[in-house]
């Protein structure tokens, strides 16, 4: 009698192929704009930050039902890196009312 049968995990479908390249090119543009007009320094910046967050979202959706523990990996990401934007907040708005 053989052990139970392990089911190989793939990491190859837990995000679009088309995904990294897509958001290469949406992002190009978007820096180089941040790059030549300083103004909008802060649009490249806040793109980049929700190219991540947009992967993980996708990851969430994609994988939910086929593999689970990928899914909540994301989503804990994804809860982590709010918590993080929440606290630093939290922090700014009390270092502005202690000054």
């Amino acid at each position: 009698m053989t052990g139970p049968e392990v089911k190989e995990r793939s990491q190859a479908h837990v995000l679009p192929d088309s995904l990294y390249p897509g958001a290469f090119w949406a992002a190009l543009p978007v820096l180089a704009l941040s790059l030549l007009v300083p103004a909008w320094a802060g649009l490249g910046l806040w793109f980049m930050m929700l190219l991540p967050a947009l992967a993980a979202l996708v990851v969430i959706v994609r994988n939910w039902r086929r593999d689970r523990r990928v899914s909540l990996a994301a989503l804990t990401a994804l809860l982590g890196l709010g918590l993080v934007y929440i606290v630093k907040s939290w922090l700014a708005g009390l270092a502005g009312s202690l000054a």
